[in-house]
């Protein structure tokens, strides 16, 4: 019996063999999938087809674009073909070219990122932000809506306040979903359980390491996985 839940499955791999199996044994409790930088590096849009052909989940394609406006608006033209659900780019890219990508693609929801769930407050001001993650990433979150993004990714810690500035209408795409035996064990700093970030306004969470990482003890261990933690958000 299908129990799909608003989980995209991060599909981190280098092997297109190996993902298409992780998209199929999963099919059954995802709502959709994303395909990073790394894999659209190498294996293009036909990789990205192949993959589409495994599954009806939906695809996220997160290749974070971040140039002038013009150099996305033709970027995203080379890729809109593919359909995506939710194609990003990186809200510090600006009004202009969040504008640029949304006017290129008005069929695809244009994704904004706002602060990397990898980026402490210490890092954060490093790089040149005065204000701390929560700050920053609604800032960020009300400038790519006023741009016309239909969606944003933040970590599960800015869910709640971007959702109050933001409202009922735009998707939140929550990274950085962690369950509580496998905190603090990769590199992400900013995470919480699955369960909390559907609670603090997240419409869809993306999970890779705590479902895939289960693929070692076989297929089976993987869709258990993947079942479970269904099962906790829906």
């Amino acid at each position: 019996m299908s129990n799909k839940a608003p989980i995209i499955l991060a599909v981190d791999t280098p092997d297109i063999e190996l993902a298409q199996k992780w998209i199929e044994t999963t099919s059954d409790f995802i709502a959709g999938y994303k395909l990073g930088l790394e894999f659209f590096l190498a294996f293009g849009s036909e990789g990205v087809r192949k993959l589409q052909r495994s599954s009806d989940a939906f695809l996220f394609l997160d290749l974070k674009l971040h140039d002038i406006p013009n150099t996305v608006s033709h970027a995203i033209s080379q890729v809109k073909s593919l359909t995506p659900r939710f194609l990003t780019v990186h809200a510090s890219g600006g009004r202009a070219m969040i504008a640029a990508a949304v006017e290129q693609a008005p069929d695809i929801e244009i994704t904004a990122v706002t602060v990397l769930t990898s980026l402490t407050p210490e890092a954060l001001s490093e790089v040149g932000f005065k204000k701390d993650p929560l700050e920053s990433a609604v800032t960020l979150a009300l400038l790519a809506q006023h741009a016309g993004a239909r969606a944003i990714v933040c970590s599960p810690l800015e869910t709640h306040a971007i959702r109050a500035a933001v409202g009922p209408e735009i998707s939140i795409i929550t990274p950085g979903i962690r369950r509580a035996h496998q905190a603090g064990a990769d590199d992400q700093n900013r995470t919480m359980g699955p369960k909390q970030a559907v609670q603090a306004g997240a419409t869809y969470l993306v999970i890779g390491r705590p479902i895939t990482g289960a693929w070692s003890q076989g297929a089976k261990a993987m869709r258990d996985a993947a079942d479970e933690i269904a099962q906790e958000v829906s």
